[in-house]
């Protein structure tokens, strides 16, 4: 499933970088500690978190993850869109929580493991 899919599908709100969402999903990963991110997710992952500020960005940098969905209708904090802007990365947010979203991904074929 590409990126652009997903946010028609759950109904997603971009924040930023529209413009790469022809990238296609290869997993998803769900965690609010940075360390685990860096430790599991893996490349072409969707990440789920409730995390706001911008370190968020260079952990999905650093990963090569394909986006990062924040969860509960949160908003990224100003420098955080603006990083990922500058990385490329969309930050897309959904109103619904993560055990709702990750539930979803799952029936709509999106995986944590590969």
């Amino acid at each position: 499933m590409k990126l652009k899919e997903l946010v028609e599908k759950f109904d997603l709100q971009i924040q930023c970088a529209s413009d790469r969402l022809e990238r296609e999903i290869k997993g998803g990963y769900v965690s609010d500690l940075l360390s685990d991110v860096i430790a599991n997710g893996r490349a072409g992952d969707v990440w789920i978190t409730l995390q706001i500020h911008q370190n968020i960005v260079g952990v999905a940098s650093l990963k090569d993850l394909a986006a990062i969905i924040i969860i509960n209708g949160r908003q990224p904090e100003e420098n955080t869109i603006e990083k990922a802007k500058n990385e490329g990365i969309p930050i897309m947010v959904s109103k619904t929580s993560a055990f709702e979203l990750v539930g979803r991904l799952y029936n709509a074929g999106i995986s944590g493991t590969r």
